[in-house]
């Protein structure tokens, strides 16, 4: 009988506690977010990889049963007089959350109760008896530290009170001992109807280190049975001397933990406040010096110099992000002196068109130059942000008489040859935009210059010139026939 609820209890623990090893890996999921989830794309499904901490350990420890409630008692004064027996225990145990978990825990022992131990001789006229148990046992595990911590003390904690209760089966022999002998009264096996007890009680941890803990606990165990104690059956001279129906008893252990995994914490030893807090005084301690402008802003068009592309913007002009002064209709005149914003005219003409009224001769557009058109690196992808300036040019370019010419340039970066080819595959990108758009076709004709035609020639290839530069480097304009 001992040797199959071992065999159980060893049958349950082994596949538990293979799953107590994991890792702090985070599992990406191509499913997530999903209609499931709360739409955010930082999260992963809850597996075994993704915890933080350990959640399983081992437990085991031993003790002193003391029956309490019986005809046959192990306290002096009630039955029977100060008889101590012996138990053990082991248990696998998953933390849940940091204050809940459950253990799969297996018992054995021996109870000593009446007036004399079995081992000793028989009084006449009194009864010694002993009871040899076996039970397996779930148990819920409360961490009340845990539970009702709501301050957080600036240390680090070591004690814990954890509150223990539970069900499972319980099986045992009963004997007596009295004038006549020793015998066997009462034999009960596991897993029957009449095998089903329960225990409660609580239970003082000390952390010793990350991967051991000590404990000690006082349990209390009702065995729903009149017959535990060896008085027999239930209507017998002895099981009538007291009136309960459940012969109960106190068992008092000494125990040790280990806790498995590979992480540094183990969940039942987390306070989720402690981290908050902390984190919180990390924040109130940091102060976060945040020096803007370093080189300051010479031209004063709120672009600081770090990044101004354009260091000498005229006061009152507006600016883009990079500090270039807008020029909404590219006419090359910028908004700030363009007297038609909107409408694209030569320069001496203060930005607007040339009327039959303007007292000047005929105009011969000789070159006309739309800067702006970048690209990102090793690309001819035309940005959703030129878009605007493409439209401009396509109208600009139907509502005039001359033919155009696209070119394409790169930075110094790679070689002459791909950059060569780079550039052309960047100019045809706009030329194929723009006749996409209403262009005719006869009017624009596309040509690439590589790395020859640098807006900043100072960017050779052994000079290290900041992106920026690089970037502007990185372009497409027009040139008029």
């Amino acid at each position: 009988m001992k040797l199959s609820l071992a065999i159980v209890a060893l049958a349950l623990a082994v596949p538990t506690a293979g799953f107590a090893q994991d890792s702090i890996a985070v599992v990406s999921n191509e499913g997530y977010p999903n209609t499931f989830s709360s739409g955010s794309a930082n999260i992963s499904p809850f597996t075994q990889k993704s915890k933080r901490f350990n959640d399983w350990a081992i437990s085991f420890g031993a003790g002193v049963p003391l029956m309490q409630s019986a005809d046959l008692t192990s306290i002096k004064n009630g039955n029977g007089k100060n008889l101590f027996g012996y138990s053990a225990y082991v248990s696998v145990d998953k933390a849940i959350t940091h204050a809940f978990g459950i253990n799969l825990q297996y018992d054995r022992g021996e109870t000593r109760q009446g007036y004399f131990n079995t081992k000793d001789p028989a009084v006449n006229g009194q009864e010694g008896a002993r009871t040899q148990y076996d039970a397996i046992s779930v148990l819920g595990d409360i961490n009340f530290s845990n539970l009702l911590r709501r301050v957080d003390n600036k240390s680090t904690f070591r004690w814990a009170l954890h509150g223990y209760a539970g069900v499972g089966t319980l099986a045992y022999r009963a004997y007596l001992k009295d004038a006549a002998g020793q015998r066997l009264m009462t034999e009960v096996k596991p897993f029957k109807f009449d095998s089903f007890f329960g225990q409660a009680g609580a239970g003082l941890k000390f952390k010793v280190n990350r991967r051991i803990d000590l404990e000690t606990r006082l349990m209390y165990v009702v065995t729903t049975d009149d017959q535990f104690d060896g008085g027999g059956a239930q209507y017998s001279t002895i099981n009538k001397r007291e009136d309960q129906v459940s012969d109960n008893f106190f068992n008092a252990t000494v125990g040790l933990s280990l806790k498995l995994g590979k992480h540094e914490s183990h969940l039942m030893w987390h306070d989720p406040l402690q981290e908050i807090y902390y984190k919180l005084d990390v924040l109130a301690d940091k102060n976060q010096d945040i020096e803007v402008c370093k080189k300051g802003d010479t031209d004063n068009d709120g672009v600081c110099d770090d990044w101004d592309r354009q260091l000498d913007t005229p006061a009152g002009a507006r600016v883009d992000g990079a500090g270039v002064a807008l020029d909404a209709d590219l006419d090359g005149v910028i908004d700030l002196y363009d007297k038609c914003v909107t409408v694209p005219g030569p320069v001496e003409n203060d930005g607007c068109p040339l009327t039959p009224t303007t007292p000047t001769g005929p105009v011969v557009e000789t070159e006309r130059t739309m800067e702006g058109i970048e690209f990102d690196l090793n690309s001819d992808r035309i940005l959703p942000s030129n878009t605007p300036i493409l439209n401009n040019a396509v109208s600009y370019i139907n509502s005039s008489n001359g033919a155009y010419t696209v070119i394409g340039a790169t930075d110094t970066r790679a070689s002459d040859a791909y950059n060569q080819k780079l550039s052309e595959r960047r100019a045809n990108s706009v030329k194929n935009y723009l006749i996409k758009n209403g262009v005719d076709s006869s009017k624009i004709n596309a040509v690439g210059r590589g790395e020859k035609d640098l807006k900043y020639p100072e960017c050779d290839p052994a000079t290290k010139c900041p992106e920026w530069k690089n970037r502007a480097n990185r372009r497409v304009y027009f040139e008029a026939k």
